[in-house]
């Protein structure tokens, strides 16, 4: 007898065990206020950071500097590096679980990653007129790409499958139609975005294009947002999982406008929405989700401001107006912005 009343009532303790647990998720954490603290400074332009774990940030900037930053004790360790007496100015850097990569902007286009000596080695090299490249991303430890300017009708893409040891150019018959004069902007290394096998690129003509088997295959989808004038476009996209994603930009010559230039997707980059059009944040030139936020949480940065959304880019409100190009989280509350002779810790509360 008292089996079966223990079988008759066992579906309401589960019941009843599912809502605890639910209770008892912590929700997603709303910011107010940021706390921001200098750990680095130095006359370099800092657009490119990553994480290469939970204790070392690696940056790679103008005039050749590189580096890295102890997040526990924020001690710095730079270098310069140099090619035929050239100072390399880098805007996009990388990483595997085994190596370091930093790409210079402009003409050659030079990449390096991690040597066995423990200096840089150079594993691609590009010249010619337009080389241009923009940013790098890598899939897992073997597979990675980087994206440029267009050239000879098609985007300048770059894919790895061998860990970064070796580089081959897409041909432009495996890539769709640029626009005359499209590109990327090397603003804060973020016009890739990579989730799982897909990949996404935000260009100069207000366009992602998009791979889901790791850069074999591309299209194309044009959005809404601003993109009249060689100025305008998208600057940064990212994504907080395989559907939902967020894409900023405007006009860096005008950045108090806020005049279509964000733009949301909910189903994996087949259609954009503008979002808070002509309302708050203006021109930024990198955004990124809060880790752990529902994608609910995003953080645009520029010299115009620290901005905040905590509904998925519905609504936003300025935070700081200290400015920075670039930014990456930590975790759920601290992140590093790099900019003009600096590099922060913000803490956000």
């Amino acid at each position: 007898m008292n089996k079966h009343i223990c079988m008759k009532y066992f579906p309401i303790l589960i019941l009843l065990i599912l809502i605890v647990a639910c209770s008892e998720k912590e929700k997603p954490k709303h910011f107010s206020t940021v706390q921001i603290k200098t750990v680095f400074e130095d006359s370099v332009s800092i657009r490119a950071l990553a994480f290469l774990d939970n204790k070392t940030l690696a940056f790679a900037g103008s005039g050749g500097v590189y580096g890295t930053v102890d997040v526990v004790n924020h001690k710095v360790r730079s270098n310069r590096q140099t090619h035929d007496g050239l100072y390399p100015g880098f805007r996009a850097v990388g990483k595997t679980a085994t190596d370091f990569f930093m790409l210079s902007a402009g003409n050659p286009a030079l990449l390096y990653k991690t040597g066995d000596a423990g200096t840089m080695e150079l594993v691609y090299k590009e010249e010619g007129e337009g080389v241009f490249y923009d940013s790098l991303k890598f899939w897992n430890d073997r597979e990675g790409m980087a994206v440029g300017d267009s050239m000879h009708g098609c985007l300048s893409i770059i894919i790895t499958r061998d860990g970064g040891n070796t580089w081959t150019k897409l041909p432009c018959s495996q890539l769709p139609e640029a626009e005359e004069g499209e590109g990327a902007f090397a603003a804060s290394n973020t016009n890739i975005a990579v989730v799982g096998n897909s990949a996404w690129v935000a260009t100069t003509a207000g366009a992602i294009y998009k791979s889901k088997d790791k850069g074999e295959t591309w299209s194309k989808t044009v959005t809404p947002i601003v993109k009249e004038k060689p100025t305008e476009g998208i600057y940064s996209i990212d994504f907080y999982d395989e559907y939902v994603g967020f894409a900023i930009g405007g006009d860096y010559t005008q950045p108090q406008s806020n005049k279509a230039n964000k733009v949301v997707t909910q189903d994996g980059g087949a259609t954009w929405q503008l979002v808070a059009d002509g309302e708050e944040p203006n021109y930024k030139s990198c955004v990124q989700y809060v880790p752990h936020s529902d994608g609910e949480g995003l953080v645009a940065v520029w010299f115009t401001g620290i901005s905040y959304s905590q509904d998925s880019g519905q609504q936003w409100k300025k935070l700081s107006d200290e400015g920075f190009h670039s930014i990456r989280f930590l975790n759920d509350t601290i992140a590093y912005a790099s900019g003009r002779n600096r590099i922060a810790r913000l803490v956000f509360q």
